[in-house]
C-alpha cells in the first residue's frame, strides 16, 4: 500500500510532528498486536476450560460463566486496537480513493468487536458447566452480539473492497489480491452445520489482514 505522511500545516516546530509520528507508529503496533492477541487469549481459553468444544462452540461463547470476563476483555481490547488501525490509516493515508471511507469502515469493525464483548451470548450445548445441552431461544443480549459481529464483519469486507479498488486503480497488485480475497472470505455464507469453525477461521483472516495492513502502514508512518 502507497501511504503518504500527512504535512501539518498548523505544526510550529518539528518536535510536534515527531511527536504525532511517533504516536501514529505506537497506534500501528497496537493494530497489528490485536489479531494476534484475540487469538492467542481464545486458544488457551480452549484448551483450559472443560468442555468447550470448538467444534459446537463459537469463540464467543467463551464470554460466559465465571471465566467469561476474560473473553470479553479480549473483545473490547482487540476492538480498540482495530480502532487504533482505523486512526493510523485516516493519519497516515491521505490521498486517493478510499482515504476516508476505508478507515470508517475499519472503525466500525473495531466498534463491533466492542459491542460483541459488551453484549454477550447464551449458555448453551451444555457449556459453560451447568448449560442446557441444547440449544436456547436467544437473549436480547445474545441478538445483540451476533448483529454486532455481523455488522462488523461486513464492514471489514466493505473496508478491503474499497481499498481493492484503490489497489486496482494504482495497478499494485499482491496488495489488490489481498484486499479481494480477505473481503471474499468475509462475504462468504455461513453453514450452519460448521457455523462455529467457519467463523473461527473467518477471523483468523480478518485478523490477519488487519495485522498486514498495520506493519505496511507503520513502515509509511
Amino acid at each position: 500500500m502507497t501511504a503518504h505522511i500527512r504535512n501539518d500545516a498548523s505544526t510550529s516546530s518539528a518536535a510536534p510532528t515527531g511527536a504525532r509520528r511517533e504516536s501514529t507508529r505506537r497506534l500501528a503496533v497496537a493494530a497489528a498486536l490485536a489479531g494476534p492477541l484475540f487469538y492467542a487469549s481464545a486458544i488457551i481459553q480452549m484448551l483450559t476450560r472443560p468442555g468447550f468444544d470448538l467444534r459446537v462452540h463459537p469463540i464467543s461463547q467463551l464470554s460466559t460463566g465465571a471465566l467469561g470476563w476474560i473473553q470479553i476483555a479480549t473483545f473490547v481490547l482487540t476492538g480498540l486496537g482495530v480502532i487504533a488501525l482505523a486512526i493510523v490509516h485516516r493519519r497516515v493515508v491521505v490521498d486517493g480513493l478510499g482515504r476516508r471511507a476505508a478507515p470508517l469502515f475499519i472503525g466500525i469493525f473495531g466498534a463491533g468487536l466492542i459491542a460483541a464483548g459488551f453484549f454477550i451470548m447464551d449458555p448453551q450445548l451444555g457449556f459453560p458447566a451447568g448449560a442446557p445441552e441444547g440449544v436456547v431461544s436467544m437473549s436480547w443480549h445474545s441478538v445483540v452480539h451476533s448483529t454486532a459481529a455481523a455488522l462488523a464483519f461486513t464492514a471489514l469486507a466493505v473496508a478491503c473492497i474499497v481499498l481493492l479498488v484503490r489497489d486496482i486503480r494504482r495497478r499494485a497488485l499482491w496488495p489488490a489480491i489481498g484486499n479481494g480475497v480477505t473481503a471474499l472470505v468475509l462475504l462468504l455464507p455461513v453453514t450452519p452445520e460448521s457455523a462455529s469453525v467457519q467463523v473461527a477461521l473467518t477471523g483468523v483472516v480478518a485478523f490477519t489482514w488487519t495485522t498486514v495492513v498495520a506493519l505496511r502502514l507503520r513502515r509509511a508512518a
